[in-house]
């Protein structure tokens, strides 16, 4: 029996002193991660195809033999937050001292999603959100509140994220690659779910569609719909489109090329209120009335789509902060919404909640 020593006044200092460390100390969970990410890891252990012991781990990763320990206090914090699990190996034949004893490592199930060849892998999305370019920001959110600055970023670069962007190729690159890998694990879902938000139409435009991995989905699984990759010039440039799929570049707030339905998957939230009705309304002049058929479909965030554990709420939370500090957008409800849909002159909406955090929107001319 553990006998207390302090009293309760001192014992809620001591809880709110762990409290504040686990926060101050947060980053190390995602920098861990990202770390064996680098080092190749979660791909080394998958292949394995059993427990893996520390030092099999150790000699696939070529590291310096010195800093073994150090590697089973890497793997320490990544079981705790539960991407990997550890077992007790139990040896081969009385007396081996081999691989078949010790620690054993084999991933966790949300692991899956970090390999490489994984389908539906987060690992460019994880790599794009933890690089610098876009870390730095986050030192400069005190300045940025006493400036005139729209956003962190440009306190911390000097220039909007896009313009940013547009003139480095390597942010361009990678964030590029994050939206793709976002794109396939959604469009998994709507596809089997969802697929008849885009039956009896004639011709699509992906709006901010990235490199076309979501238009490319469509393409493939509807071959008479017409599909178009509409981004910024430097996004599109050099891409090649097929029989059903072609890419246009151009800019949302000065027109959108003409189409049946036009989808924008997380481009909204990347932008404020009024910027969102800008776009929305260029969107409306781009498609027929609701009799043809015309519609706008939003893939996006809804804060107040019934999710209500705490880390679904946290996530939210987590990506209106960095909507905040990236760009000038926000994560919305239900309402917020509403309001900006009506704004530009939509008559109506219907939400599916079908994509977890995210739902699809049709809005309706």
């Amino acid at each position: 029996m553990v006998v207390p020593i302090v009293g309760e006044h001192e014992s809620e200092i001591l809880h709110a002193q762990t409290h504040i460390w686990n926060h101050i100390f947060s980053f190390i969970n995602s920098m861990s991660l990202k770390s064996a990410i680098q080092l190749n890891i979660p791909d080394i252990i998958h292949k394995h195809g059993k427990p893996m012991t520390l030092n099999e781990l150790a000699n696939a990763l070529s590291i310096n033999k010195s800093k073994i320990t150090h590697l089973r206090r890497l793997m320490r914090i990544l079981i705790h937050s539960g991407f990997f699990l550890k077992f007790a190996m139990i040896p081969l034949e009385e007396g081996s001292s081999g691989s078949g004893e010790g620690e054993g490592y084999v991933l966790a199930p949300p692991a899956r999603l970090l390999l490489k060849d994984e389908p539906l892998t987060v690992t460019p999305f994880l790599l794009a959100m933890l690089d610098p370019i876009l870390v730095k920001p986050w030192h400069h959110v005190n300045e940025w509140f006493s400036s005139d600055e729209p956003t962190p970023f440009e306190v911390a670069h000097g220039r909007t994220f896009w313009d940013y962007a547009g003139h480095e190729q390597r942010l361009n690159h990678f964030f590029n690659d994050a939206m793709a890998s976002d794109a396939k694990l959604v469009m998994s879902v709507v596809m089997k779910y969802s697929k008849d938000v885009f039956e009896g139409l004639n011709s699509i435009v992906d709006v901010g569609g990235g490199t076309g991995t979501v238009a490319k989905t469509i393409a493939k699984k509807f071959p008479n719909l017409q599909c178009t990759v509409f981004d910024l010039p430097h996004v599109v440039e050099g891409l090649e489109g097929s029989d059903n799929l072609s890419y246009v570049g151009g800019d949302f707030f000065v027109s959108v090329p003409p189409a049946d339905a036009l989808l924008l998957k997380w481009i909204l939230h990347d932008w404020s209120d009024e910027e969102s009705v800008k776009i929305l309304k260029k969107c409306k002049e781009a498609i027929p009335s609701k009799e043809k058929g015309g519609k706008v479909i939003i893939i996006d965030m809804m804060v107040d789509n019934k999710i209500g554990d705490d880390e679904s709420i946290e996530t939210q939370i987590f990506f209106d902060m960095l909507m905040m500090v990236l760009v000038t957008g926000r994560e919305r409800s239900e309402r917020g919404w509403a309001k900006i849909f009506f704004e530009a002159g939509f008559s109506d909406y219907k939400v599916t909640p079908i994509l977890g955090l995210r739902s699809l929107i049709e809005v309706y001319p």
